[in-house]
């Protein structure tokens, strides 16, 4: 999602399947900020959908969600593809149905999709769907042939100030906030594009993950400078409205956060360079006197249990992952693991993936899982351990003091001990946090293979 001066644009090991470059056209146009849109050609995809670059907007308590995705036909051979754009991060989708004059885009892994139909020229309307809730989860979609590869939000037509702290990338400590009056601390990560000063990347990170790769711009309206950020993975749609305190000065901001059909928090922010999040590492571990995880859980595949004590986890060290299909950060840190495990297996390591899904139903979640496992070439094992929520994975798992998180990784020593857990995960999107988190990972495995 960032920039090359702020954050890597290759991950480490394989792509995750979903993570692939956006798909182009050979034609293109200039659009009003001199970036490049594709054209449309004479072929076109079903429900109106044309190639080139749009833009989808998700209306969801009284605001607008927007998101850019690239549209590509069908060429030799491949399927038409549909890719989710934010930021550096390329999303795509290649499970596209059509029954009458409605079509559904799956989003990747997540049990959700988008369900649209033509509506008039270069237009499309529709709904988000997820299908893993416990009651029906619908928003109102809309799209349209995109007229800049970069404007998210329209504001006044002043053209933004460029700040030097937002050029190089500004740290901020930030404190969110739900309408309940809870709080929680994040540190949030925003820079200014060099040569469009309304362009913005960034995220925040919390101590139980990150809100992985936002896009946005600075904006002016009703008279005040807004950062506007947002993101669309399929699994979320987030919104982040961040207004300055003083025009002209980043060093106090304060906003809404929104989160898919009904989730809202504020938020203020302050500029500093020093910010951080509690140590990952210290914020949950085994109950007094526990030293072990004692578990036998259902295999992905019928039949089959999964449990540390099996012959084939004996003397090796062994990573426990729980996490959640349904869950982003959970994706970012698998498609780390995955391409790590083919290349590190041999050295005696072996990593356990413990599910908790939206679902009681052991075979209805093993589905999940299994494809999950398919799209993400995962080739470490897969257990169904329970259903998504904390709580149920708390109790689940005894030994340990409390659950905090999806995705929290538990590492194992070559005597089936406990020595490490580790809460959250800081994805790709966090930039060089995200490389702290992989040497910390390295770091954590090698010594205990050295024991």
């Amino acid at each position: 999602m960032y920039l090359p001066s702020l954050f890597q644009k290759v991950l480490l090991g394989a792509s995750f399947t979903l993570l692939m470059a956006a798909c182009s056209s050979d034609s293109s146009s200039t659009t009003q900020d001199g970036s490049s849109v594709p054209e449309a050609d004479a072929s076109g995809l079903p429900a109106g959908l044309k190639p080139g670059t749009w833009r989808g907007v998700l209306s969801a308590q009284g605001q607008e969600i927007p998101f850019l995705f690239d549209v590509s036909t069908a060429d030799n051979g491949q399927k038409p593809t549909i890719t989710l754009r934010n930021g550096e991060e390329r999303l795509k989708l290649d499970e596209i149905t059509t029954a009458g004059d409605s079509t559904t885009i799956r989003l990747g892994v997540f049990d959700a999709a988008l369900v649209v139909r033509a509506d008039g020229a270069d237009k499309v309307k529709g709904s988000w769907v997820k299908y893993d809730g416990k009651e029906p989860y619908r928003v109102p979609f809309t799209a349209g042939r995109a007229t800049s590869a970069t404007t998210l939000f329209a504001g006044d037509t002043q053209k933004p100030a460029v700040y030097g702290d937002l050029v190089k990338g500004a740290t901020f400590s930030v404190e969110f906030r739900d309408d309940e009056g809870k709080t929680y601390p994040a540190v949030g990560i925003i820079k200014q594009d060099e040569k469009n000063s309304a362009l913005l990347t960034g995220t925040f990170l919390t101590t139980t993950g990150d809100y992985r790769y936002l896009a946005g711009n600075l904006v002016t309206k009703d008279g005040a400078e807004h950062m506007m950020l947002s993101t669309f993975d399929g699994s979320h749609g987030f919104l982040f409205d961040g207004k300055l305190a003083k025009p002209g000065n980043i060093n106090a901001i304060s906003g809404d956060f929104y989160s898919g059909k009904s989730g809202h928090e504020t938020w203020t922010a302050t500029l500093d360079a020093n910010a951080k999040l509690p140590d990952a590492n210290a914020l949950t571990g085994m109950k007094a006197g526990q030293k072990r995880l004692d578990f036998k859980f259902p295999s992905i595949y019928e039949g089959a249990s999964i449990s540390p004590t099996d012959p084939k986890y004996k003397g090796k060290v062994v990573v426990l992952q729980i996490l959640g299909s349904w869950c982003p950060n959970c994706m970012d840190e698998t498609n780390f693991l995955a391409p790590w495990y083919e290349k590190n297996k041999q050295r005696g390591v072996e990593i356990i993936g413990l599910g908790y899904e939206r679902t009681p139903d052991q075979a209805l979640a093993s589905q999940k899982l299994l494809k999950m496992k398919q799209r993400l070439n995962v080739g470490y094992d897969l257990a169904v351990a329970g259903v998504a929520n904390k709580d149920s994975a708390s109790s689940s798992l005894p030994q340990l003091a409390k659950v905090l998180a999806f995705p929290t990784t538990i590492f194992l020593d070559k005597k089936g001990e406990v020595r490490k857990i580790h809460t959250g995960f800081s994805g790709p999107g966090t930039g060089k946090y995200y490389q702290q988190e992989v040497d910390e990972f390295e770091k954590t495995v090698a010594g205990l293979l050295a024991e």
